[in-house]
């Protein structure tokens, strides 16, 4: 019969649809593979990529590419590799398992399962260790005993096939009772007695006939233990464990660990380690605790404990020293104040230094404190004294006085003459004092400042004043003292001492002055204004303005007039009151 137009087109579209699509079928088909497995025993249940697939030998098809193949029988020790599947090839594999574990005891339950022949059963997990058989094999018990026997207990059932669960609930099992799991009823459940699980003795672990199968499934065991029970911060203990038809063992604080084995640990507080271990047969927990002695040790001695401390000004004259000596266990951090951070056992020379700079004596007790500590959180501090006795004085006292010039002198001529004995005591008395004072300070100076009194001209008495102060500087460094240590200032006739303050001083003076200085105050205020004043720096102890009334000299000092050049020169070497009385007279 002649096709009409539309059936026609219906064709013609048909074909080009199937033209279409035969490239990505020959495609599919080019991109698998044949996997022809040969398995013993021939029940050994056949898992590739950790779906359960189906029992026995056979061939199934696989995407090109690796895979990992695990062959599994209750029983028997699994065996699992990575095999290549090759596009448009087949990989021939041949396993053969050894049977392994003891027999198991009862008494027993039974779990029967209906529907479903072909697919994994898995008790307590959903990984391949878990399996225990197919339903195949526990799914009659008329002519022929298709037994999953179970100690009594919770279990979780799982049964899957190709990647899809087909039903997996907990079933609950007793002695002498036999669970029937219906998986073509949503794991219809109904218990029926088993009274031959009460009775059965020892069981190989897998036993199959012509048509009859039974698995006992052994409880999981498990041992966990501690070399040491009790240990200090920082020490090491080994964990050793073992246990016996588990699929997944773990333990607290370490994670996933091998079934048996052994772990170095290094707890830094009490800890509980626990042993959890899984398999077909159930759970079991092992625990073992270990206690930390968190608390380091720690010892501190000072030796000798009292020492000796002198200071004279910024000179240290005695300091004794003592030795701290420590020691530490179980710490990893060691301070030592005010030392800082010190080794966990040691000792360290120390030099008496007290708190104090202010002079006057010494008694304090300087503490030092051992502080230990380790990564458990243990603490420890120990402390030990040292007591210092001794004094801080002052450095000794510079004696400073104003120097006093004849009228006039040193001149221009003769800027060496002027010093008369008298003064260069005075001079000599300032050097001693501020040598010894400079061994115990070295930061002192001398400021020399020099005067004139208020008759003649400002220059000429400037320049008066200069010659005075080089002259006293030149003297001080002609008895030790270092010129760099000196520093001069001439002031001429600028800064007089008032007449009033003049009286003042010569009324403070312990020499009462000679009548001649009463009788003409005058002279005695221009005498007073002839002078030197030496400063001490930086303290600014300025020279006592004790006017040399009682010296033989004196008068020479004091005249208005200018004295020759011969009496002052004489006057420069110590001279008797007998020399002195002819120089007044002859004036």
């Amino acid at each position: 019969m002649p096709v009409n137009p539309p059936t026609r087109t219906i064709v013609i579209l048909s074909v080009a649809i199937l033209l279409a699509l035969a490239p990505a079928f020959g495609q599919s088909a080019a991109q698998t593979g044949k996997l022809k497995i040969h398995v013993s025993p021939k029940q050994a249940y056949l898992f590739v990529d950790g779906d359960a697939i189906r029992d026995g030998s056979q061939t199934v098809s696989l995407s090109a590419g690796q895979h990992t193949i695990g062959v599994y029988n209750y029983g028997f020790t699994p065996q699992t590799e990575k095999i290549e599947i090759n596009s448009g090839k087949t990989t021939e594999l041949n396993v053969s398992l050894q049977a392994s574990g003891d027999k198991v005891t009862g008494p027993f339950g039974d779990i029967e399962l209906k529907g479903h022949p072909r697919a994994a059963v898995l008790l307590n997990g959903n990984t391949p260790p878990y399996f225990v058989g197919h339903v195949d094999e526990f799914d009659n018990n008329w002519l022929w005993h298709q037994w999953l026997l179970v100690k009594p207990g919770n279990y979780q059932v799982t049964v899957a096939q190709k990647g899809q669960t087909i039903w997996s609930g907990p079933v609950n099992v007793k002695a002498g009772q036999r669970v029937v799991v219906n998986l073509n009823h949503n794991g219809e459940i109904k218990t029926k007695n088993f009274k031959r699980g009460l009775d059965i003795g020892p069981q190989p672990r897998f036993e199959a006939g012509v048509a009859s199968a039974m698995v006992p499934v052994a409880p999981v065991s498990a041992d966990l233990s501690a070399s040491q029970k009790s240990t200090v911060c920082g020490q090491s203990a080994s964990l050793n464990w073992n246990s016996t038809d588990a699929a997944d063992t773990s333990i607290t604080n370490i994670g996933d660990v091998p079934g048996s084995g052994a772990r170095t640990v290094s707890p830094t507080q009490p800890t509980t380690y626990e042993l959890v271990a899984k398999g077909p047969g159930g759970e079991i927990t092992r625990t073992v605790t270990i206690t930390v002695d968190t608390q380091p040790t720690a010892t501190l001695s000072v030796s000798p404990s009292e020492v000796r401390f002198h200071k004279v000004g910024d000179k240290v004259v005695e300091q004794d020293s003592a030795t701290v000596n420590w020691s530490t266990s179980d710490a990893n951090t060691v301070t030592l104040t005010p030392l800082g951070n010190v080794a966990n056992s040691g000792s360290q020379s120390i030099e008496a230094t007290p708190n104090g700079t202010t002079s006057g004596p010494i008694n304090q007790d300087i503490t030092y404190t051992l502080h230990a500590a380790n990564a458990c959180g243990g603490t420890t501090t120990r402390t030990a004294t040292l007591h210092v006795v001794g004094s801080i004085d002052p450095a000794p006292p510079v004696t400073l006085a104003s120097v006093f010039y004849p009228t006039a002198y040193p001149n221009r001529r003769h800027p060496e003459v002027g010093l008369v004995a008298s003064q260069k005591q005075t001079l000599a008395t300032a050097a001693d004092t501020f040598k010894n004072n400079e061994q115990y300070d070295q930061q002192n100076k001398l400021t020399v400042v020099a005067h004139a009194d208020v008759r003649g001209p400002e220059k000429y008495n400037q320049a008066l004043s200069e010659r005075r102060a080089e002259l006293v500087k030149n003297y001080l460094v002609s008895q030790g003292i270092l010129a760099e240590k000196i520093e001069v200032r001439a002031v001429g006739k600028e800064d007089q001492l008032d007449r009033t303050l003049v009286e003042q001083l010569q009324s403070q003076d312990a020499e009462k002055p000679q009548s001649w200085m009463t009788k003409q105050e005058k002279a005695t205020w221009l005498a007073y204004n002839r002078r030197v004043d030496i400063v001490l720096e930086p303290v600014g102890q300025e020279s006592a303005k004790t006017y040399p009334n009682d010296t033989p000299d004196a008068r020479i000092l004091w005249q208005q007039s200018v004295p020759k050049l011969k009496t002052v020169k004489s006057a420069e070497i110590a001279i008797g009151p007998q020399h002195n009385q002819t120089i007044a007279t002859n004036r």
